[in-house]
């Protein structure tokens, strides 16, 4: 035997023995649909966000198909109703919520704050039964016909004159509603009680503070929804005058308890995209996070703030001038939280020694779509810009940039990033870095030339449009095309190397955090012994001049 073979016997006899990964725990269908473990969980989660992901997507496909031309060439105009409520249903409230708390927040909090699972396992599995349950029902509601009210519900046409299965869609939204409750319910217990010794807030990664912030909105909020559609539902069945004025209710009211909740949503979505990026762009840039204390205290200020702009959406609807003038104030306010985030990302950006990975290309892009959906959001806080391109593709092109570019982009961000610690494997970089531009390139296709469309007039949901439309259109549809090849190549690549990627180092990544500081892929009680927390977060070392 050779000295060197000598040595690595003898240092294999010296190390202590690794418990065995997660993944391992069990291989049969039930191991995994009981499981209590978070990161199991997770990939639950990951596995049904996904599949839901690509129903919603293939209903925007068919209208994009419908709207390459003028004339209803595909579908008629009832069923185009019906594929635009699916549409936005199942992305909103069955993968935009859901998405980056479910899979990363479940696989990657407890990890990162050197805890053993979250406080509340059983609970835990309990939220994704629900998820599933929830979205199931509205998968069926789509199977017998579907439902052609908008994802917004508005009454009192969902309340009373629509005869498609509105109250089964309701109940799925519902049941996912409590799972979104008790999701957030677990995250903030498991922050508070369960952090490494030594772990102060404001030693916190700024992904576990977008976590908390945002379950806080989910317990505040999502029981306003609950109350919302129960009584639509109640309406709907008994015909109690709730909503519908002749009965003697106010579809006003239903339009402030919907965006009371709905709005906040926005920043359910958006805050958690906020975290990975702040955990990748430091990586990525081998610097500190440039002012710690204030990104953690834009979070904070994000989501206070985010309960109070609600009325933005209703300068139309017949609310007062001076309740019109002070939503637009407010709304207005959320950019200087917003705005120190992106000054900071760009701050610890500069001088840093960046390496173009594919999840820092997911970042960036993160960035820069959520900067172009922020800066048209400051046009839709203005009241009299807003009454010009209210219910346009204006505003269909700057929700899709905040709501899908940057928390698509962020979900992918986070998906490469913890990738490696998840399964054990690396992903061919080649092929993500390609994937990350083919969509942002597709993306930018897809809806820009909504923003121009909407400023010159074309309306939203309609599935006609006159001819001088066209053009812009096409231009539309085919970035369409270009971005569902995008998305189905992360699907091809991901999947390929659970199977057949390069086995992956600890930390492969060379960045700072607990969670890189155990086996890849974890054991199942993730620490051989409790980490300790008391160093600050992103501590890389200073770069050479």
């Amino acid at each position: 035997m050779s000295a060197h073979s000598d040595a690595a016997v003898n240092a294999d006899r010296a190390a202590p023995a690794r418990a065995a990964s997660y993944l391992h725990d069990g291989y049969t269908l039930w191991s995994w649909l009981s499981s209590r473990d978070h990161k199991r969980i997770a990939i639950l989660y990951a596995v049904s966000i996904t599949a839901f992901f690509f129903i919603g997507a293939t209903a925007a496909a068919l209208m994009r198909l419908e709207l390459f031309t003028p004339g209803a060439d595909v579908v008629d105009a009832d069923t185009y109703n019906r594929l635009f409520t699916a549409h936005g249903v199942i992305m909103v409230w069955m993968f935009l919520i859901p998405s980056i708390p479910s899979v990363f927040g479940n696989f990657a909090l407890p990890l990162m704050i050197g805890a053993r699972d979250l406080a509340f396992p059983r609970l835990n599995l309990l939220s994704w039964y629900l998820y599933a349950g929830g979205g199931l029902f509205t998968i069926a509601a789509l199977l017998l016909g579907g439902v052609d009210t908008g994802w917004t519900f508005y009454t009192p046409y969902s309340s009373v004159f629509s005869n498609t299965h509105v109250i089964l869609t309701l109940a799925g939204v519902l049941i996912v509603g409590f799972s979104s409750i008790a999701t957030g319910v677990n995250f903030i217990v498991t922050v508070h009680t369960l952090r490494a010794p030594g772990m102060g807030w404001f030693k916190l990664p700024l992904f576990v503070w977008a976590i908390y912030a945002t379950s806080v909105i989910l317990v505040l909020a999502t029981p306003v929804l609950a109350i919302t559609l129960l009584l639509l539902a109640a309406e709907r069945v008994f015909h109690v005058g709730l909503f519908n004025p002749a009965l003697g209710g106010d579809p006003l009211l239903f339009q402030h308890l919907f965006w009371f909740y709905s709005h906040p949503a926005v920043y359910i979505m958006i805050l958690p995209a906020m975290g990975v990026a702040s955990e990748i762009i430091p990586c990525f840039a081998r610097k500190r996070v440039f002012g710690y204390r204030f990104m953690a205290f834009a979070i904070i200020g994000i989501a206070v703030i985010s309960f109070l702009v609600w009325g933005h959406h209703m300068f139309v609807s017949g609310q007062s001038a001076y309740a019109s003038m002070v939503f637009s104030l407010l709304s207005f306010m959320v950019a200087v939280p917003s705005a120190i985030k992106v000054f900071n990302w760009t701050a610890t950006l500069y001088k840093g020694s960046i390496s173009f990975t594919a999840p820092m290309l997911y970042a960036l892009g993160f960035v820069v779509l959520f900067l172009q959906g922020g800066l048209t959001g400051l046009f839709l806080a203005s009241l009299s810009v807003d009454v010009h391109v209210t219910d346009t593709y204006f505003v269909v092109a700057h929700f899709h940039y905040i709501m899908v570019g940057g928390a698509v982009m962020a979900y992918l961000g986070a998906a490469h990033y913890w990738w490696p610690k998840i399964t054990g494997r690396l992903y061919p970089e080649s092929w993500a870095r390609l994937a990350a531009l083919i969509i942002f390139a597709g993306f930018n296709l897809t809806f820009f030339p909504q923003y121009l469309l909407g400023y010159e007039g074309m309306p939203r949901r309609y599935h006609t449009y006159p001819p001088d439309f066209q053009v812009l259109n096409v231009l539309s549809s085919a970035g369409a095309a270009i971005l569902a090849v995008g998305y189905l190549l992360p699907l091809g690549y991901l999947l390929w190397s659970c199977l057949h990627g390069r086995p992956a180092p600890d930390n492969p990544w060379g960045a700072s955090g607990l969670e890189w500081k155990t086996a890849t892929p974890p054991p199942q009680h993730n620490f051989d012994r409790l980490p300790d927390g008391s160093d600050p977060p992103y501590d890389y070392p200073p770069l050479q001049e």
